[in-house]
């Protein structure tokens, strides 16, 4: 497992910020407590998680559907069951 560079992380956590303020901390969330933990598998399916559409993530920490990407789905369980 190889842990994120500062400026990678940076980068992570400034997509992170929304135009929701509840997608600002379960996503920042997320990636607080895993930042140190998450290989660059995990760290790659949540970049790709904050690619799509506010509506859509919204949605799926919802419970309205999930993510046909495993590891995008593998994340937003992990953030609806804290």
């Amino acid at each position: 497992m190889s842990r994120a560079s500062a400026a990678e992380l940076g980068r992570l956590r400034w997509r992170c910020r929304r135009g929701m303020k509840e997608l600002d901390l379960l996503l920042a969330g997320w990636l607080d407590r895993h930042q140190d933990s998450a290989g660059e598998p995990e760290l790659a399916a949540f970049a790709r998680l904050l690619e799509q559409q506010d509506p859509l993530l919204m949605a799926w920490f919802a419970g309205r559907g999930s993510p046909e990407d495993p590891g995008e789905a593998a994340i937003i369980r992990d953030i609806t069951d804290r």
